[in-house]
């Protein structure tokens, strides 16, 4: 059993609201007998189609080889989040990088959030962009430490965040769960499907073959790089994996680093109060460990994330796993009708930071993203497009960031994963 295959038809996307609201394409033709390229690409993410939009659009000849369909894992499943930087605070980066290194991120960060709308605009992508994500503060505490955080954005970073107490932000999110937050208006929200799906076609413009129902079995590396499925092949001069939290044991270096687990989602019968959610057209997430996150969709349903699992199987009723966070945010909304329900499955490393790397000379990966994907994953695309063509300092810079294996080896890191989890559930359950 493997992730592509647990929890999911084969070649079919789950039955989310993000499929139901896209227009999806005739599966395209798999990989049959022998290709050659410039470049193969293994994965039809963000990651992947990101690079091979980028190399197309250089003159590189581009095979992309997808296990199920273009956006079948987290770039088709997600949140929709667009968040500036990086997957962890800025002051944190500071205290492990130093400030100078700290900035370069911070930078680089911004830049993946600018790719993202320019990419929408000039491919004309209609996955309904919205800026405005909010963060929210559950205690006195939190809320004194997230509004210090902005006054140091302010004064460090030139970003202006916006500051809100208790009353301020309950009249944007009247939950009683929180009491107070900030909202930054560089940051995003957008349908993830319709973007992974709209950037497809734009490669496919730009010249990429997109090879759906292909898994990849086997890669030899060398001069050239072998890569092959149970019906083809790819021989390429270089290869980007670009699979994330599905690269099972096609590299084992980057598999010590970047552990699946499984995340979910449930979309709610359209609400006919939804100023009882949300009064502004933002996305928020909270500051739990185990994080909540939502926003309302085009057609005033709550789209809520929360809950997660580790190991291959998902819960039997996703829907009640999340109508539990969801009931504790939003009360009112305990008996709501649920329409969709879905998981997915994203990877994450042990600083919650990318995993960027040049394997071998000619294979380069970028994974981990943490549930910070939407920005991270399609900069990394482009990211080691350039550093195919020479111009490496922003993967140098991304890959310099430094990365330990999980602990406990193949065997051991999942279940001391779930301990680690459960422990700071139980944190985020009791207030501590």
């Amino acid at each position: 059993m493997d992730l592509l295959t647990a929890n999911d038809q084969p070649g079919a996307y789950p039955d989310s609201w993000y499929a139901a609201t896209a227009d999806i394409p005739d599966v395209r033709a798999p990989l049959q007998g022998p290709m050659q390229a410039d470049v193969c690409v293994v994965g039809a993410g963000y990651t992947g189609l990101s690079a091979a939009l980028h190399l197309a659009q250089a003159g590189r000849r581009v095979v992309v080889l997808e296990a199920q369909r273009v956006g079948f894992g987290a770039s088709g499943r997600n949140g929709g989040q667009l968040g500036t930087g990086q997957r962890v605070e800025q002051p944190y980066l500071e205290q492990m990088l130093g400030k100078a290194d700290a900035r370069k991120l911070w930078d680089l960060g911004l830049e993946a959030t600018d790719l993202v709308r320019h990419l929408i605009d000039a491919h004309g992508i209609d996955c309904m962009y919205r800026p405005g994500v909010a963060w929210t503060a559950e205690s006195d505490a939190d809320v004194v430490d997230l509004h210090a955080y902005a006054d140091h954005m302010d004064r460090h970073y030139d970003h202006p965040l916006e500051v809100l107490d208790r009353d301020g932000f309950h009249a944007i999110c009247p939950s009683p769960a929180y009491r107070g937050g900030v909202i930054d208006p560089m940051s995003g929200h957008l349908h993830p499907l319709r973007f992974a799906l709209g950037l497809a076609r734009a490669a496919e413009d730009a010249g990429v073959t997109i090879c759906e129902r292909s898994t990849v079995t086997r890669m030899t590396e060398g001069a050239k790089v072998t890569v092959e499925s149970d019906a083809g092949k790819v021989t390429a001069d270089h290869v980007i994996l670009a699979c994330n939290g599905y690269l099972g044991t096609l590299n084992r270096r980057v598999a010590a680093r970047v552990m699946p687990i499984n995340n979910f989602i449930a979309a709610t019968a359209p609400l006919e109060e939804t100023a009882r959610v949300l009064t502004r057209d933002i996305a928020v997430a909270d500051d739990r460990f185990v994080i909540n996150y939502f926003r309302l969709s085009h057609d005033n349903r709550l789209l809520f994330g929360g809950g997660e699992s580790y190991g291959y199987r998902f819960p039997s009723d996703i829907a009640a796993k999340v109508r539990a966070p969801m009931s504790e945010i939003f009360p009112h909304l305990a008996d709501v009708p649920i329409d969709y329900a879905w998981g997915g499955t994203l990877a994450i490393t042990m600083k919650r930071l990318p995993y960027l790397a040049r394997l071998a000379p000619n294979v380069l990966s970028a994974s981990g993203y943490s549930g910070h994907g939407v920005g991270t994953a399609t900069h990394a695309g482009m990211l080691m497009a350039q550093a195919i063509q020479g111009q490496s300092d922003g993967f140098d810079a991304m890959a310099a960031i430094p990365s330990i294996p999980f602990p406990g080896g193949p065997r051991l890191r999942t279940p001391l994963l779930m301990l680690a989890m459960t422990w700071y559930s139980l944190r985020d359950r009791l207030g501590i």
